[in-house]
């Protein structure tokens, strides 16, 4: 069975970012975003379940929007207005959907990396 799922790691803090909103968008035929839903990281910094599981995962391409930039401010890591880094998103696609894709997000409020992980 195909998943999506995703976590969040403050490479400041050195600790897992918890409370994060998460949009997850698809993008439709026509060129236009989909919002399919909206998901929050749980003390692990993750998502208490996958953010897409079974037939809900779709070949397609994705896009998961992470609202870092409330959890810097809630964190006191950034001070600037207008922040740096606010909504990271980050675009991607499926190929094979019962395959797993684990896509998190390594951020810091002045850079952000992330990789297909397992």
């Amino acid at each position: 069975m195909g998943r999506l799922s995703t976590h969040i790691l403050d490479t400041v803090r050195g600790k897992p970012a918890a409370d994060v909103a998460i949009d997850l968008d698809r993008l439709e035929p026509d060129g236009s975003w989909r919002r399919i839903k909206q998901v929050r990281t749980n003390a692990d910094g993750r998502t208490d379940q996958p953010v897409l599981a079974g037939d809900d995962l779709a070949s397609g391409t994705y896009m998961l929007t992470f609202h870092m930039g409330a959890y810097f401010k809630a964190h006191g890591l950034a001070a600037d207005d207008p922040l740096f880094l606010d909504l990271i998103p980050l675009r991607f696609a499926v190929a094979d959907a019962s395959a797993h894709y684990h896509v998190p997000l390594l951020a810091t409020p002045w850079s952000y990396s992330t990789y297909r992980g397992s």
